[in-house]
């Protein structure tokens, strides 16, 4: 079969038109896998509905020029292209990793909801990730390879060489006299993935030469196992009592100690991933249950990981999501109760009407401010007043929470807290249509 004809088979499996998808996007390197995946796409569709992507991470002297080719090729084809310098913030994991965190930071940007993300990747690249997961202590998941095809963003990405072999991408692009970049990097060893494309991968492809497919069985062994031990954890979650919270999702630690510890660890592992989230890897897991799970009840351990967080609040493991943006305790809001209300990207307030329910109707303005210390008041139906501190302990509100909880005040005076209780004088009568407040928060 013809490296076009593989394309074409690729895209066909989808069920999906790609002449009808909202975007085509093309990550394009410059290398010759993504400049013959560009042509060949070129010539399946209108060039006019694809945009090539490069991504110049500056790490190599040539990396402007390298742009620059791109951008020839590009016109020369028809073809839009989106290029964008990147700055890679040293976090430890290694160049590589920043690299790739960098690209894809990028990719679901500017990936529109239902848009395709066309990526080169070949049976080879297959291979090389599945040994250099296994070195790295991947579990099934991770011995699965790269998938033909995942959500990223809003959008999708494609992989339709997955099962081309490099040498019949390499001859069709010498058949064309097709010009590509030769990334100089690429032969440097000290990084992990050339080490294994140069030095480990030629010494198994001469003793084994189908290595491709026998690690392709693997991979596939591999998913299988993967996507049992994902409906496992989805049956033990329901089982766990998986409830929506603020900022995230918790689970009942009681009925967690319950189960095996393999199945302790397996809802860990899959938890973050059902809800959207970057999996933990296995010290991150075995971290939560000693650290989180088996503290004392009285405890208030938490392990951060990435924008996740596991943290303990009686007897309930939560999953958070969160955000590096400092929250600000002295910023002050005007709200127009007939508007929802942005606190920032993740926070928000709106008012519903609801008959003997909320604050009462004759309350239009409030200003939204957050704990400074000190504040007392009298919610509803109590005998007494008694401190904001104490009152968040008693309503049970999570610790995490007790600093970002909105107080409404009209004139100095506090009306309410949150959606947690309105003070007293100010809750409609029960043959009045209130304003009941919803505080929604996505992430922290």
């Amino acid at each position: 079969m013809s490296i076009k004809n593989v394309l074409n088979s690729a895209l066909d499996t989808w069920n999906q038109s790609i002449e009808s998808a909202p975007q085509l996007l093309v990550a394009v390197s410059g290398g010759l896998d993504s400049m013959l995946l560009l042509t060949l796409l070129a010539e399946r569709v209108n060039s006019e509905l694809i945009t090539a992507v490069h991504i110049n991470h500056g790490i190599s002297d040539n990396a402007d020029n390298w742009q620059a080719q791109v951008a020839q090729y590009c016109q020369q084809l028809g073809v839009a292209l989106v290029a964008e310098k990147v700055t890679l913030v040293n976090s430890g994991e290694g160049l590589e990793a920043e690299a790739r965190k960098a690209r894809y930071a990028v990719f679901e940007r500017i990936l529109a909801p239902n848009g395709l993300l066309f990526l080169g990747h070949h049976a080879d690249d297959q291979a090389e990730t599945v040994l250099y997961r296994l070195m790295r202590g991947a579990g099934a998941k991770g011995l699965s390879g790269m998938p033909n095809k995942r959500a990223l963003g809003k959008g999708y990405l494609v992989r339709p060489f997955l099962e081309c072999a490099k040498s019949v991408l390499e001859n069709e692009a010498q058949r064309r006299n097709l010009a590509w970049i030769e990334d100089e990097s690429n032969l440097d060893n000290r990084f992990d993935r050339n080490y294994l494309r140069n030095a480990v991968i030629p010494q198994i492809a001469q003793r084994w030469p189908d290595y491709t497919q026998s690690l392709k069985r693997t991979a596939d062994l591999n998913s299988e196992s993967d996507q049992l031990a994902k409906e496992l954890a989805v049956i033990d979650l329901d089982a766990v009592d998986l409830k929506a919270e603020r900022a995230g999702w918790s689970i009942s630690i009681d009925a967690l100690l319950m189960l095996s510890s393999l199945r302790q660890k397996n809802i860990l592992r899959y938890w973050s991933e059902l809800q959207g989230l970057m999996p933990p890897g296995i010290t991150i897991i075995d971290e939560v249950l000693a650290s989180v799970l088996n503290a004392r009840q009285d405890a208030s351990p938490e392990v951060n990981w990435q924008s996740q967080r596991w943290s303990r609040f009686k007897d309930r493991l939560y999953l958070l999501q969160c955000t590096e943006q400092e929250f600000k305790a002295e910023q002050i809001f005007s709200w127009d109760m007939q508007k929802q209300l942005d606190l920032d990207d993740d926070n928000h307030l709106r008012a519903d009407k609801q008959m003997g329910q909320g604050i009462k109707s004759t309350v239009k303005q409030v200003d939204v401010r957050f704990r400074q210390g000190g504040e007392r008041c009298k919610p509803a139906g109590r005998g007494h007043s008694n401190s904001l501190k104490k009152l968040l302990l008693e309503y049970e509100l999570a610790p995490w929470l007790r600093h970002r909880v909105p107080l409404f005040y009209v004139d100095e005076q506090l009306i309410a807290v949150g959606d947690l209780w309105v003070c007293e004088d100010w809750l409609a009568s029960s043959d009045e249509i209130g304003q009941m407040i919803h505080w929604q928060v996505d992430s922290m």
